[in-house]
């Protein structure tokens, strides 16, 4: 089974394979994708990535106090997303 990395505070020109090869270093990726607003396709400065679940912790303890282009990142475990009402 696979869980998932919360990385915040990404530079905005970072790209997916960008966080592909910072977490590949520590955790076998199984994707990664860097969150985009939807009316202007620019990223929102987050990403997540997903490992294997055994890897996991390997990656969180190694990636701590990382930085990307000038910016030290925000690494923790995602947590579930949470229902949101219906859109108008």
């Amino acid at each position: 089974m696979a869980k998932t990395i919360y990385v915040g505070n990404l530079p905005w020109s970072a790209t997916e394979d960008d966080l592909n090869q910072l977490v590949s270093q520590h955790a076998t990726v199984l994707s990664a994708r860097v969150a985009t607003d939807r009316e202007t396709g620019r990223s929102r400065g987050f990403g997540f990535v997903e490992v294997e679940d055994d890897q996991l912790q390997d990656a969180l303890d190694a990636l701590q106090n990382v930085e990307m282009g000038g910016r030290l990142l925000t690494i923790n475990e995602a947590r579930p997303r949470e229902p949101r009402g219906p859109r108008r």
